[in-house]
């Protein structure tokens, strides 16, 4: 996805419970501009993760160069497609 990258990891045992963790790195920019992609990183999992998350498994999003750019709406769309993708992975 243009503005993060989803890693979707199952952990194996038999917590149903959906873990979340965010990473952006200077790369991204500096300090205000790495907390403003997080926090929006944050409301996009608060939003999606609890109906589309894969249960059982660890989530992280990492934040990638210009995701801050990019309309809140159309991340929460790509979102919603990498979850799709991964769960359709898991599952073979």
């Amino acid at each position: 996805m243009p503005g993060f990258v989803l890693l979707v990891r199952p952990r194996g045992d038999e917590d149903a419970g959906i873990g979340i963790g965010f990473t952006v790195s200077k790369k991204v920019g500096n300090a205000v501009t790495r907390n403003r992609m997080k926090r929006r990183l944050r409301a996009l999992a608060r939003a999606a993760l609890p109906e589309s998350g894969i249960a059982g498994a660890d989530h992280v999003l990492i934040g990638r160069v210009g995701g801050n750019d990019i309309v809140f709406a159309e991340l929460g769309a790509h979102l919603d497609s990498a979850l799709k993708r991964a769960a359709r992975k898991l599952a073979q």
